[in-house]
């Protein structure tokens, strides 16, 4: 099964279910599921700050297991994590291989290797 995730919930949602339950799993290969992409919203997206131990972490995982990464454009540039204006803005300051965009830019990443079921965290 190929599932996406999408990170919308403040709090510990990245660092703690992500940091400590799905990320040391797809390291050690049990995960059990291939995951095709996440999307970071609000300070979620902070976690892909370029020299962040587990947002360094995700982008090697994500480079070797071919896993899009993507920011709330919106909120990437409220954050300092995007230049440009929404609908058309780039990363910024970020770990390597990470995109910014809506949703219309979340579903054409996702069109060649569609999930079979988006998990929101």
């Amino acid at each position: 099964m190929k599932v996406a995730y999408v990170f919308s919930t403040s709090g510990h949602t990245a660092s703690y279910k992500l940091g400590k339950m799905i990320l040391p799993q797809l390291e050690e290969g049990r995960h059990g599921a291939e995951v095709v992409g996440m999307f970071f919203f609000d300070d979620n997206t902070y976690l892909l700050r370029k020299g962040d131990p587990l947002g360094e972490r995700l982008a090697k995982v994500a480079k070797e297991q071919n896993i899009l990464l993507m920011l709330c454009d919106q909120c990437a540039l409220e954050r300092g994590l995007a230049e440009g204006v929404p609908g058309d803005c780039q990363p910024s300051g970020t770990v390597e291989g990470v995109q910014v965009g809506c949703f219309p830019d979340l579903y054409a990443a996702l069109s060649g290797n569609p999930p079979d079921q988006v998990i929101t965290l």
